[in-house]
């Protein structure tokens, strides 16, 4: 007779416990589940008469359902505790967000900086430049500006809600040295180029009339080496930690040799770390007069979070509760890649989605499914286990406030990697391979499909500017191109527009899900809502549709 044990671990504290055998020859274990929101993870190991023994854990990929036998421990299943008490932002899970990158967008003439170290494009029709001039490093390379404003973004809010965007969210406006703006150089002030704090106002207040929120990019784990706060280059005047031993920030940063020794994001020196423990940090951005607080009294509705996962926990936690001190339905997004609710991060497992740190992620791991499965790399039962291992892992508050996105700064673009002329999510030459029309076509037909499968999830879907209207591109900074005003695809814009409205529909924002494969090449997402009731337990009427994604 054989011995199964529970091999059980919670809060990095392991167990084995030894199941009861049933008259039938099964095994069963009843217990608790921790009081506090914890990932719990477990495992078997059975042992035979003759002591020798093996594990039976998760599949090959992690992703749950059946799993393996093996000799080795294997990849634990999971167990997601949140707080029962864990609500997200109504506007995450009803609604359409659209990302933009505010340089690239729509401007209202062609600016006029007053600094000297950086190209101006006369011409929005250009190619965004992939070197201005040498600076430290490479990522920084970023000194071409288009222009694009606040008032620009404004003028266009109609054609924002009437393609169905709810939540607005902006790549950083505050006042930096680049083009992309992740080296912040003054968080309280807006970019003289996309214009002034009235202005923000007045977008914010405009955008809400028309029922869209603003989300900001916080990007509190860096700032720029050009920086009131660190200010290497001396464009801050006197003073700061770079240039001053004795700078109110000198500890606001981690030197190990100051000056020109200190840590930097990801080793690239024209973004050094801010001291995440330091008081006088987290009294700067989420104290009662802090940056989190000050933007979101300004018209803000939430932060979407650079690099979230090298934040601190118990900053996140700060920061959480910083935001909802301010405005109660703040949304928190974090940028987490992988599986959220176990991501590895300097060797320490997190869980973002237990209901004590951020709302939702932007869900790349769904990115990279989708566009797949459209390249034919994967089938449609990959995409389905992917989908259901997330829905079984996220807390559900969570997993219907998630980010759905096709398109980022961070990547090419879709329509481009959909028609085979970006080689993959690396290469960032300008577009050389060229495309017959024959192979444009099936790449839009694919991306009205990808589309069509994000708006059917639970979360929210999100448009990179300008995807809907054709832009291609690969990586940095080809992905970064300008809006295409005038030369639009009118037939895509319409097809991704028609996509989008039926997220006004209960069924798609909180009922249930199921998901299976027809086939290799066919996706069937079913939304249902019975009894009255949605997910969350609240009245509804009752509603079942069918999407059956197919890739060209």
């Amino acid at each position: 007779m054989s011995q199964v044990s529970l091999v059980l671990t919670v809060n990095g504290e392991r167990h084995v416990l030894d199941m009861i055998r049933g008259d039938d020859g099964s095994h069963e274990i009843r217990l608790m589940m921790p009081e506090k929101p914890a990932i719990v993870q477990y495992f078997f190991y059975v042992q035979n008469q003759d002591g020798a023994g093996e594990y039976y854990g998760n599949a090959w990929d992690g992703l749950g359902g059946v799993g393996v036998t093996c000799g080795p421990e294997p990849a634990p299943y999971q167990i997601t505790v949140y707080d029962p008490d864990y609500k997200t932002p109504d506007y995450l899970r009803t609604g359409v967000m659209y990302q933009i990158f505010p340089d690239r967008f729509r401007r209202t003439g062609v600016p006029k900086p007053e600094r000297t170290n950086c190209v101006v494009h006369e011409k929005w029709e250009d190619t965004p430049l992939k070197r201005v001039m040498q600076i430290p490093d490479k990522d920084n390379y970023a000194l071409d500006f288009f222009g694009g404003t606040l008032k620009g973004i404004a003028e266009k809010l109609d054609y924002l809600k009437d393609l169905g965007v709810t939540v607005l969210y902006l790549n950083p406006i505050f006042e930096a040295r680049t083009n992309h703006r992740y080296d912040t150089g003054d968080y309280t002030k807006i970019d003289p180029i996309l214009g002034t704090q009235q202005d923000f106002e007045r977008l914010c207040e405009q955008a809400r009339a028309k029922g869209i929120r603003v989300i900001l990019d916080g990007v509190f784990n860096h700032t720029g080496f050009d920086s009131r706060y660190f200010n290497a280059l001396g464009h801050y005047g006197a003073g700061g930690a770079y240039q001053d031993r004795k700078s109110p920030y000198r500890h606001w940063y981690m030197f190990r040799r100051w000056p020109k020794d200190y840590h930097c994001w990801w080793g690239i020196k024209s973004l050094p770390d801010l001291n995440k423990d330091n008081p006088e940090v987290r009294e700067f951005f989420l104290g009662e007069k802090g940056i989190v607080r000050k933007w979101l009294s300004e018209g803000a509705s939430g932060w979407r979070l650079d690099v979230a996962d090298e934040l601190p926990m118990d900053y996140l936690r700060q920061l959480r509760t910083a935001a909802r001190a301010e405005k109660p339905d703040a949304a928190i997004i974090g940028e987490v890649w992988e599986d959220a609710s176990h991501k590895v991060t300097y060797g320490q497992m997190r869980s973002y989605c237990l209901g004590d740190t951020v709302d939702s992620v932007m869900n790349y791991p769904i990115r990279t499914a989708a566009l797949d499965f459209m390249n034919r790399r994967i089938a449609a039962w990959d995409v389905a286990r992917l989908i259901m291992s997330q829905q079984e892992n996220y807390a559900p508050p969570f997993y219907y406030s998630v980010m759905n996105l096709l398109g980022s700064h961070d990547r090419p673009r879709a329509l481009s990697l959909l028609t085979g002329e970006v080689d993959g999510d690396e290469d960032h030459e300008p577009l050389h391979h060229p495309v017959t029309d024959a192979q444009l076509a099936r790449g839009k037909a694919r991306l009205k499909e990808a589309y069509r499968l994000i708006a059917a999830l639970p979360g929210i879907p999100c448009v990179y500017y300008g995807d809907e209207a054709g832009l291609r591109g690969s990586a940095d900074p080809y992905c970064r191109g300008t809006y295409p005003w005038g030369r639009e695809d009118a037939e895509l814009q319409a097809e991704v527009r028609k996509i989008l409205t039926c997220r006004k529909r209960r069924v798609f924002q909180t009922g249930a899900l199921r998901v299976y494969a027809e086939n290799a090449d066919t996706l069937v997402i079913i939304r249902e809502i019975t009894g009255g009731h949605d997910v969350f337990g609240q009245p509804a009427e009752n509603d079942k549709v069918e999407v059956r994604v197919v890739r060209p």
